[in-house]
C-alpha cells in the first residue's frame, strides 16, 4: 500500500465527511511514501485518494488537476516515492438534465445515498425521447446535499429499472457510495427480489440458469437462446395461483437487461402486458382485459437488501405493491361465492 503521510484538507464544504465532502473546488496535498517507488502515478494516487476511481483520477490528471512537486505528469509517470502530490476536485459542473418538481417516493435517505420506489411509468434516466419528467430530473430537484459523481452533479445510478417497472431503486449521492455499491453489485452481496405476475402455471419453483445476450436479430430485445453469452441466473417460486396466471417471487441472481422478463417469457410463461416478449398474446377474455386496464408488464421490484458503503451493516428495503397490480391481482383471484 501506498503511504502517505499526514494531510491538511482544504476548501471543505459544509459538515465532516469522507474525501469529497461537497460539491465545490478542494485541493489536498499528500506526500508519497517509500513504497509508491516504480508505480504509476494513476496507481498511487488509488491509494492516496481511495474514494475517487481510477478512471476519474486518470481524468484529473489529463486535465492538469494533478501535480507532482509541483509540476503537471502523465498518468503513466513512474514514482520514485517522497513525490509532494497536489490534487485539486474541480466544484462539479451543473448536470444536463434539469430539475422538475416531480413526485417522488422515498423509502430511506442518508448523507450517502437514497432508496427511491419508483412509480410505473417513469424513465429513470433521460435518454432521446424522454428530456424530461424522468427519475433523474426529480432527484435534481429533492436531493439538497448531492454532491455529485464523476465530477458532474448528478446522482449515481447503480442499477436501473425499465420504465414501466416499479419499485425499489437505490442511488448514490457522492463518488464514494456509487462506488462501494457497485463494488456490491458486482461481488454478488446485493439480494434483488421481484414480484411478478405470469401467465400459466408454472412449477411450484425453478432455477432458470442460461446463456444469455442481445437478440442477434431484434435489436431492442435480449434472448437466452444462445450457445454463447453472459451467464444469467434467475430463481422462483409460486406465491399464488389465480385465474389463467400466477403470483411469482423471483430472485434475480445476476442482473442482466430484461432478464425476468426474458427468462419467464422463453420459460414459456411471459409477464402479463408485457408487449416486447409476447405477454399481451395470451391468455383468455378475463386475463386479456386484466392485463389491458393494467397497461404495462406486471414485475415489481419488491425488496432489496445490500451492505451500505459507509458502514457496511445490511439494509434491506421493501416497496408496497402499488395499486395497479394489486388490482390486476383482486381481478384474477377466484370469484367468491
Amino acid at each position: 500500500m501506498v503511504a502517505v503521510r499526514p494531510q491538511r484538507r482544504l476548501a471543505r464544504g459544509k459538515g465532516k465527511g469522507a474525501w469529497p465532502p461537497a460539491a465545490r473546488t478542494q485541493s489536498e496535498g499528500v506526500t508519497l511514501g517509500p513504497s509508491a517507488r516504480g508505480r504509476r502515478l494513476d496507481q498511487a494516487l488509488v491509494e492516496a485518494f481511495p474514494a475517487l476511481s481510477r478512471a476519474r483520477l486518470q481524468a484529473l490528471i489529463r486535465q492538469g488537476h494533478v501535480r507532482v512537486d509541483g509540476r503537471t505528469a502523465k498518468a503513466s509517470a513512474r514514482m520514485s516515492g517522497g513525490e509532494r502530490i497536489q490534487l485539486t476536485l474541480p466544484a462539479a459542473e451543473p448536470a444536463l438534465p434539469e430539475p422538475e418538481d416531480l413526485p417522488l417516493s422515498v423509502l430511506f435517505q442518508d448523507r450517502d445515498l437514497l432508496v427511491l420506489d419508483k412509480a410505473p411509468g417513469m424513465v429513470v434516466h433521460p435518454a432521446a425521447g424522454h428530456r424530461r419528467g424522468t427519475l433523474v430530473n426529480a432527484l435534481l430537484h429533492h436531493v439538497g446535499d448531492l454532491q455529485g459523481v464523476g465530477g458532474s452533479l448528478r446522482p449515481g445510478l447503480v442499477h436501473r429499472l425499465d420504465k414501466d417497472t416499479s419499485g425499489c431503486l437505490v442511488v448514490a449521492k457522492n463518488d464514494a457510495a456509487l462506488r462501494g455499491l457497485q463494488a456490491s453489485f458486482k461481488t454478488r452481496q446485493v439480494q434483488k427480489t421481484y414480484l411478478a405476475l405470469v401467465h400459466g402455471q408454472p412449477p411450484e419453483q425453478g432455477h432458470i440458469e442460461t446463456a444469455y445476450g442481445r437478440h442477434p436479430r431484434h435489436r431492442q430485445r435480449f434472448t437466452s437462446r444462445l450457445t454463447e453469452g453472459k451467464p444469467a441466473r434467475t430463481a422462483f417460486r409460486v406465491l399464488e395461483r389465480l385465474h389463467g396466471a400466477a403470483l411469482l417471487e423471483v430472485d434475480l441472481l445476476t442482473g442482466r437487461t430484461h432478464q425476468i422478463r426474458v427468462h419467464l417469457a422463453e420459460a414459456g410463461h411471459p409477464l402479463l402486458g408485457d408487449v416486447l416478449y409476447g405477454g399481451t398474446r395470451k391468455g383468455d377474455a378475463r386475463v386479456r382485459a386484466v392485463q389491458t386496464t393494467l397497461g404495462r408488464q406486471a414485475l415489481h421490484a419488491w425488496r432489496l437488501a445490500f451492505p451500505h458503503p459507509r458502514t457496511g451493516a445490511r439494509r434491506a428495503f421493501e416497496a408496497k405493491v402499488p395499486a395497479d397490480l394489486r388490482s390486476a391481482l383482486e381481478a384474477l383471484r377466484p370469484v367468491r361465492p
